[in-house]
């Protein structure tokens, strides 16, 4: 076994570890953390394959933005930790199904002759002025462009569903209208009053 084999493997552990800690963590925050780790590990298998673009990306965009978001959220909402267990155990039968198919697709799809150390082994060295971004730029716009636009078009479906189906109309909302408010004139909301000016009324000597 050669240093980079066992690097490899010792993320692996790491990864698959982690992996299932997220999904057996009782604590949300705990499960958030372990998630943090695996994606930390994930990069660092990336930068053994030599794609230091997509390594950067996933600490920058995930471990640093969305996680974040997700710990913030998870720490001040009011989770009942005992209400989310219950029933837990009911789903472990079709949990175990999904879990085991999931394992001989991944044992099928790794032992086939697209895969496996003799087909996909250790990439070759690159020289220093090699940019990895600007090859998968080119992949992204020549080979799987339409992959690539489908992708954003299913993202931006999301989008507008998720603020469809969280959107509600509440009864007693004000509501303003920018239109109505450009049209407006100075002379419909300001009303000018010319007040005459009053001299005070002189004290009397019964006032004193």
């Amino acid at each position: 076994m050669t240093y980079t084999t066992a690097i490899f493997y010792f993320f692996a552990a790491i990864l698959v570890f982690a992996g299932l800690r997220v999904i057996t963590a009782r604590n949300p925050v705990h499960a958030a953390l372990y998630l943090v780790l695996a994606f930390f590990t994930a990069s660092a298998l990336w930068m053994l394959l030599e794609a230091e673009f997509l390594a950067i990306v996933l600490v920058l965009v995930y471990v640093g933005a969305v996680m974040v978001l997700f710990l913030f959220v998870v720490m001040m909402l009011d989770i009942n930790l005992d209400k989310l267990r219950e029933g837990f155990w009911d789903y472990l039968p079709l949990a175990g199904f999904v879990a085991v198919l999931l394992v001989i697709e991944m044992a099928l799809i790794l032992g086939g002759r697209h895969f496996g150390l003799e087909v996909m082994g250790t990439p070759a060295p690159h020289p220093a002025d090699y940019s990895n971004t600007r090859e998968l730029g080119r992949l992204l716009y020549t080979d799987y462009v339409y992959a690539f636009e489908l992708a954003a078009v299913i993202l931006l479906v999301a989008i507008v569903a998720a603020i469809a189906l969280t959107l509600r109309r509440r009864p007693n909302r004000k509501v303003i209208d920018p239109a109505w408010q450009v049209r407006q004139k100075r002379a419909g909301r300001v009303y000018l009053v010319n007040l005459k000016p009053q001299k005070p009324a002189a004290k009397s000597e019964d006032d004193e």
